[in-house]
């Protein structure tokens, strides 16, 4: 006799329930909203979500082309033998071999599995979401004005990875990486490449796309709530305004392919603490810091976020006076 399953409650349900919700009320919405600071952080947030999208959709159907197609053996293959030139190279890697902060550290793992030398995987891990196509034209959409910004973002990013990279080859030390994470991953059999590739994509739509969402209403927050006097007081404050776009890059833990454009909306702030702010933010955010102490553990992430967080800012200041100038 067949069992009967019971059906099963997903997000995409609850998604699907809220929206027809939302479209039934509304009249209702719409006169609740009616308010000029409210109208103000809705425009805000609907620019910088209809500017993002397309750039993350596209961004993880080439992350779910890389999963599904290009193993972690070929990449192995294309690396130089010796690590202190892989690390360049794998940093290089990530302008054709674009993947999301999520993405990228499953990936570094199965290249450590592989045998890739930990530096040049490190390396690979924070360059491929920071560096790729994707986040470039993405970012020079968001900055029209300013054509460096792109320039200062890739040298900021790729160097931070190279840098992570033979700092890591230099000082880093095997047990900081647990033995789990050296073995070799295991695939999953029985799955098409197509189904791997729709099925990580969904997989990191679903998880980007929240934090694309998160990322617009903090920048519509910001634009509302934040007095401007604080935030033109931040323009004129180099030692203040670094630190405080490096921080709010760590807790928003936004998508790498999404940044820009809430960067860009924080229009009053100095360009230089804003590609700060995209520097750090795909090499070290609180979701990365998880992942990371959840794949090589705890020991790895309590020396590698903290020192990636100095790096970045570090690079990312070098490039920003090097490209934009103090401003």
């Amino acid at each position: 006799m067949p069992t009967r399953t019971t059906p099963r409650i997903t997000s995409l349900h609850l998604f699907c329930a809220v929206l027809v919700a939302a479209l039934a009320a509304r009249p209702l919405i719409i006169a609740a909203l009616d308010v000029a600071v409210l109208r103000t952080a809705a425009t805000v947030f609907v620019a910088v979500c209809v500017q993002a999208l397309p750039f993350l959709v596209l961004g993880v159907l080439l992350s779910g082309a890389i999963a599904a197609f290009v193993t972690p053996a070929v990449l192995r293959g294309l690396l130089p033998a010796r690590p202190s030139v892989a690390v360049p190279a794998a940093g290089l890697a990530g302008l054709v071999l674009p993947g999301c902060e999520c993405a990228s550290v499953p990936v570094a793992r199965r290249l450590i599995g592989q045998g890739v030398p930990d530096a040049a995987a490190l390396a690979f891990l924070l360059a491929a979401p920071a560096v790729n196509p994707v986040v470039l034209v993405a970012t020079a959409v968001a900055f029209p004005g300013e054509p460096a910004m792109v320039g200062a973002r890739l040298l900021g990013s790729l160097a931070t990875a190279c840098a992570m990279g033979w700092l890591w080859q230099r000082v880093g030390r095997h047990e900081w990486i647990i033995e789990r994470a050296r073995r070799p991953a295991a695939m999953p059999s029985g799955t098409g490449r197509w189904a791997v590739l729709v099925e990580t994509a969904r997989h990191d739509l679903v998880a980007a796309g929240g934090f694309l969402v998160l990322g617009g209403l903090a920048a519509a927050a910001l634009s509302v709530l934040v007095p401007a006097e604080w935030l033109a007081g931040l323009s004129g404050q180099w030692l203040l305004a670094v630190p405080v776009m490096a921080a709010l890059a760590v807790v928003l833990a936004l998508c790498s392919e999404a940044d820009a454009f809430v960067a860009a909306s924080l229009s009053m702030l100095p360009l230089v603490p804003r590609l700060v702010f995209l520097v750090v933010g795909p090499a070290v955010d609180v979701k990365l810091i998880a992942l990371q102490a959840g794949t090589f553990g705890r020991a790895f992430a309590l020396r590698f976020a903290p020192a990636t967080l100095a790096v970045a800012v570090l690079c990312a200041i070098a490039a920003g006076l090097f490209l934009l100038g103090p401003r």
